[in-house]
């Protein structure tokens, strides 16, 4: 890679294209900057529909109107030479390396980071859609936090018992003690943890007053109910879905090698294996380890989203960009604002015997929660920094199985 030449002789830089500013698309973008940005051969530009970064990781809180702070994207980039449009993205031409904004702006791009990652998938269950609310974006998320503020009495329904619809069915259950909150899924809530720790963490839902229906499943959203299969019908003065994600079909329209999800399909550099020009990360790429194919978290998102960075530093170098290898190391769940349990992990995230609970586990949850915005920070003065997690060992060596 190298700036090109244009028509009147002069050497145009080299433009490389962030979309998506999610935990992935934005470590992406700040590496980016703080390597190459001030270079006058190399343009880097992050596209994201919002100027203000959404903390996936907090969204239940704005779901039960709990202010968390407005962090501006623009400024993260300042002092990166990195530049932010801000725009939907409406189209990826991968042959001819365009992009388009808002349908009636276009961006030209020699190499594209991808990182437009997934949302609650509602097409799965008729009526979800019309009738459920989702956590996709801060937007989505205050609209649930006026519905519940304007319920003096009755139930919320939490469809799907994974980790979002516990610690959402949770803040809910603590913030709104007078509502009736039952969490559905068709899995036991804590089911991939220690017997010791899922124990704890479904204990600690009873004493929040949660109800837990596990081993159903919800096969229709009405205006004021759930219908699970068999035809039992559950009251809902409000539906929040959390059960399943779907990525953008973006991807599979430019073209791009996707696979069954309509995740991109990379190699072992994250490159696009149909189209290398193009490096996806987080959870809109499907990145193969020697465990198997990496599930949507902000602890894996972030090392994606720098290791393309990295590797794209070094092609423009004339260098050969590196394998990636991930390793899992926890999952922390909050149980409300003084209460959580962390689980850690294995690399190919199976449970170790080791469990945090209680306001330690709090803690630590909250240090999570709060780690990527100052390390962003730390990444501008010190790119290298960002370049430091779990490798995984020998589950992550290629040819490796488990």
């Amino acid at each position: 890679m190298s700036a090109r030449h244009g028509a009147d002789g002069t050497d145009t830089p080299h433009r490389v294209l962030v979309l998506g500013a999610g935990y992935a698309g934005m470590s992406a973008a700040v590496q980016l900057g703080a390597r190459v940005g001030r270079r006058r051969d190399v343009q880097v530009t992050l596209v994201n529909a919002q100027e203000l970064f959404t903390e996936r990781l907090r969204l239940h809180m704005t779901a039960t109107g709990q202010e968390v702070a407005g962090l501006s994207i623009p400024e993260l980039l300042e002092g990166t030479g990195a530049r932010f449009v801000r725009g939907w993205v409406t189209a990826v031409d991968a042959d001819a390396r365009t992009v388009r904004i808002d349908d009636d702006r276009v961006l030209h791009y020699d190499t594209l980071v991808y990182g437009l990652g997934g949302v609650a998938d509602l097409s799965a269950v008729p009526g979800a859609e019309e009738y459920a609310h989702t956590l996709n974006s801060v937007e989505d998320a205050e609209v649930l936090a006026d519905r519940l503020a304007r319920l003096g009495s009755g139930t919320v329904v939490v469809g799907g018992s994974g980790l979002t619809g516990v610690e959402s069915a949770a803040e809910i259950a603590e913030r709104y003690p007078r509502l009736n909150v039952v969490l559905l899924g068709r899995r036991e809530p804590g089911a991939a943890m220690t017997p010791k720790a899922g124990a704890y963490l479904r204990a600690a839902l009873d004493r929040l007053g949660v109800v837990v229906r596990s081993g159903v499943e919800a096969v229709k959203v009405l205006p004021d109910a759930v219908e699970l299969a068999g035809g039992e019908i559950v009251p809902a003065d409000a539906v929040l879905w959390t059960s399943g994600t779907r990525v953008s079909p973006l991807a599979a329209a430019a073209g791009l090698a996707v696979d069954e999800r309509g995740r991109v399909v990379t190699d072992a550099a994250l490159r696009s294996v149909s189209h290398p020009q193009v490096y996806a990360v987080g959870d809109a790429a499907a990145i193969r380890q020697g465990y198997g194919v990496m599930h949507g978290t902000c602890q894996g998102g972030m090392p994606t989203g720098v290791h393309a960075a990295v590797s794209i530093v070094r092609a423009l170098k004339g260098k050969q960009p590196r394998p990636f290898r991930f390793g899992y190391y926890h999952t922390p769940v909050s149980l409300g604002r003084g209460d959580a349990v962390v689980q850690f992990t294995r690399p190919d995230d199976s449970p170790r015997r080791i469990h945090l609970t209680g306001r330690v586990a709090a803690r630590y949850k909250e240090a999570v929660s709060a780690a990527p915005w100052p390390t962003y920070g730390r990444m501008k003065k010190v790119p290298a920094s960002g370049a430091v997690w779990p490798r995984g060992g020998r589950f992550t060596r290629n040819g490796a199985v488990r």
